[in-house]
């Protein structure tokens, strides 16, 4: 008898990237969550053996979902697939009960390799038993037709991106790195500063942009810095001189270029593409958002914007990373959507 596995994720492309990483002929009838609660009502019911579980969910994330199999000592184990791939994070799912991790995007001969080495899996037996059983076939093709949307392409891409920025963050700086959820939306330019979640009314940032180019790709980073930041920065990052507008540029123009070179290196190798940096530059400093922001204003193109905020736990460090796509951007991004999906 097959295993009965759950595939817990908000992202429609996650979720329909780990059933096609499974060996055919594994589960008699894979099982989606898109939240933790969710996961946790299938579990409830004993309806599921082996969970794949993302940590970085809306509402209840894969933290809290491990601590309620725990407490409730539901009959499931746990392999975590996440896009955060700070050791912190490693190390924290495993004190929860966890009994491995992988890394997003899905690799299907480590799938395959750790489900052999915990019994889940012998080749060649499940196989001949799935082409015998053709209700199996019918599951496991439905369970990849799952549909995908751009906005949860892009968002997917974000998460796994993400995690290689917070992750060189955190080795840096020795730190954990909070992870949210990538917000995805097209706005206008002159729109742009309402977009952005982290911002509060009456704080100052400090900001600066790079443009970046691809085959068929062209935009813009953005990095908006809380000023009460920068002391408590420079200090991570070492500095001798703490404060001075000579340290708050310095600081600015570091962390743009750990972020940023990270975070769009991560798009580029998932869509297989090199992406070139331009030269950074300050756009403005302790100023509002929307005065940072004036010069797109002016601009009447619509933009698809990934929005990252990044927060150091246990420390008053913010800042705020836009990923700008242009218009003329979007077709190439839907044509790479079709190819990884397919």
């Amino acid at each position: 008898m097959s295993t009965q596995i759950l595939i817990c994720d908000d992202s429609a492309l996650a979720r329909k990237q780990m059933a096609r990483a499974l060996p055919a002929g594994l589960a008699d009838d894979i099982l989606f969550a898109t939240n933790g609660e969710e996961a946790l009502q299938i579990l409830r019911g004993h309806k599921a053996e082996l969970l794949f579980l993302d940590l970085n969910m809306p509402e209840m994330d894969g933290y809290q979902v491990l601590e309620h199999i725990r407490k409730e000592d539901l009959p499931v184990l746990t392999i975590v697939v996440s896009g955060d791939i700070q050791p912190e994070a490693r190390e924290r799912v495993r004190k929860l009960g966890a009994i491995d991790f992988i890394k997003k995007p899905t690799d299907t001969g480590l799938v395959t390799r750790l489900l052999e080495e915990y019994g889940f899996y012998r080749p060649g037996e499940l196989e001949t038993a799935a082409l015998k059983d053709s209700s199996l076939r019918s599951s496991v093709s439905k369970a990849r037709e799952i549909s995908v949307s751009l906005n949860d392409y892009l968002q997917e891409i974000a998460n796994v991106a993400m995690g290689r920025s917070s992750d060189l963050l955190a080795r840096l700086l020795r730190v954990f790195v909070k992870q949210p959820i990538p917000k995805v939306a097209f706005i206008a330019n002159s729109e742009l500063h309402m977009a952005i979640s982290a911002a509060q009314q009456g704080e100052a940032y400090s900001a600066v942009c790079q443009g970046f180019t691809g085959a068929g790709l062209a935009g813009e980073a953005l990095l908006l810095f809380q000023d009460a930041s920068f002391q408590e920065m420079a200090e991570l990052l070492h500095y001798d001189v703490v404060d001075g507008e000579a340290v708050n540029v310095e600081v600015l123009m570091d962390m743009s270029s750990i972020l940023f070179g990270a975070f769009l290196n991560g798009i580029g190798d998932q869509l297989d593409l090199k992406l070139g940096l331009g030269h950074p530059s300050v756009l403005g400093q302790h100023r509002p958002i929307n005065e940072l922001l004036e010069h797109h204003s002016k601009r009447e193109e619509q933009l698809l914007c990934i929005e990252i905020s990044y927060a150091i736990e246990n420390r008053d460090i913010h800042c705020d990373m836009l990923i700008l796509f242009t218009e003329d951007s979007v077709p190439f991004l839907e044509k790479r959507l079709e190819y990884l999906v397919d």
